[in-house]
């Protein structure tokens, strides 16, 4: 890191701006030598809390530039670990709110690329797009704007992709804490001027957790992953015979391959997974019930996502 990057904070400290200029300058630094570094990753969330009024420019350069620290700054790339969620967390909860949209982008997009983060930022994360959603104010990084009065067009897309991010409690797929903060957003702004797109989303989003399909265990912990990256990276004979041995027997290894790994049965286990997802269980039948009981009356919404359920769709 080049001491340029210290100085443009303190630069930013004294007018409350970057320019474009500037912007580009700290790209070129950053990744002038192909990676974010810890002490440049500091100074850039520094800039960004003396900046006044962010630009959409400084917005991309922020999340992109960060976001690669996180998610590719150790290995194995796509994860977060301990440390780095401690130290995400920290920098965006400095002062115990987030102060920008810069910061809630960064947060949504490590989610969404990450391929598994600690079930603390899953907790983390659902509960800032939560918090944003209900009382944020002020323009979107895609020109949409948040409302602290109800939910608008920008707020859904946020919630879309946070539901349904890879990195989340359930990758591509609504689990129950996402489904419970659906509930949560729709009791707070019920009779409010939401936007169309709110109810197709919670009858949607709740209807996916209860009838989608879900692997326990689609989402390889980072201690695994970096195990297996560790055994691919092995270049030892002993690792190389054994590659070697797996591609020359490739025909019988893909004749005999569901008997000597239970390919056949997994795979039976699967589908009667699959079939069950569809299925509402006892347990989700329960929860619905007291998610509806809860305020002692059923509105709207909750009479669509019943009909979704009762068609089967």
């Amino acid at each position: 890191m080049t001491m340029q990057f210290p100085e443009l904070a303190r630069q930013v400290a004294e007018d409350g701006a970057v320019s474009a200029d500037e912007i580009l300058a700290l790209r070129q630094l950053g990744w002038g030598d192909g990676q974010i570094s810890a002490a440049e990753a500091e100074a850039i969330f520094a800039i960004n809390r003396q900046i006044a009024q962010p630009s959409v420019q400084w917005v991309d350069f922020f999340v992109e530039a960060l976001g690669e620290y996180v998610l590719n700054g150790t290995p194995p790339r796509g994860y977060v670990d301990d440390a780095e969620t401690e130290w995400l967390i920290g920098a965006l909860d400095h002062d115990g709110r987030l102060e920008s949209m810069a910061e809630l982008e960064l947060l949504v997009r490590v989610m969404e690329r990450a391929t598994n983060v600690p079930d603390r930022l899953k907790h983390y994360a659902l509960r800032q797009v939560e918090t944003a959603v209900l009382t944020g104010t002020g323009p979107t990084r895609d020109g949409g704007e948040l409302s602290d009065s109800h939910i608008t067009t920008a707020e859904c897309r946020l919630v879309r992709r946070m539901i349904f991010a890879s990195g989340g409690h359930g990758p591509a797929a609504v689990t129950r804490y996402d489904a419970e903060m659906l509930f949560r957003l729709k009791d707070e702004t019920l009779g409010e001027a939401n936007a169309a797109e709110w109810d197709q989303l919670f009858v949607d989003g709740v209807a996916n957790y209860l009838k989608g399909f879900q692997l326990h265990n689609a989402q390889l912990s980072h201690a695994r992953a970096k195990e297996l990256e560790s055994f691919i990276a092995d270049s030892r004979p002993s690792v190389g015979r054994f590659m070697g041995a797996m591609a020359r027997e490739v025909p019988q290894v893909r004749n005999h391959f569901g008997k000597v790994f239970g390919k056949n049965a997994s795979a039976t286990r699967y589908f009667e997974a699959e079939a069950a997802g569809n299925l509402v269980t006892d347990d989700e039948d329960a929860w619905l019930e007291k998610m509806i009981d809860a305020d002692g009356e059923v509105d709207d919404l909750e009479r669509a996502l019943l009909a979704r359920i009762a068609a089967g769709d």
